[in-house]
């Protein structure tokens, strides 16, 4: 297995173990590549939930340019639901499950096909 699987086999991990589901390892590798490098680095790989400029990235670069969102309060409701999720104390929350989650609750896994 290369490096990338390892992180996908981690990610799968998380999204078992901390986060109560069953994760699409399709989706999750799509997801997981669709972060590009950034996953190879120890700050880009996470988000940081208490940064309200990080929970800014996310939304406005995943949900509304990679996702086609439109802005709304329910973007924010649901980035806090997943961080939630994940553990508000979980140190390390990493940015693929945390998009993982974000694309299934949105319904957008379509974007991935």
């Amino acid at each position: 297995m290369g490096k990338r699987d390892d992180l996908i086999a981690k990610y799968a991990d998380d999204l078992k173990n901390k986060c109560g589901m069953t994760p699409d390892i399709d989706l999750l590798t799509k997801v997981t590549i669709g972060c590009g490098p950034a996953i190879y680095n120890a700050d880009a790989s996470t988000v940081a939930a208490g940064q309200p400029a990080e929970l800014e990235t996310v939304k406005n670069n995943f949900l509304i340019k990679k996702l086609g969102l439109a802005d709304s309060p329910e973007l924010d409701a649901a980035i806090t639901s997943v961080l939630e999720t994940y553990g508000m104390s979980e140190r390390s929350k990493y940015r693929a499950v945390v998009y993982y989650m974000l694309t299934k609750h949105f319904g957008k896994e379509a974007v991935y096909g």
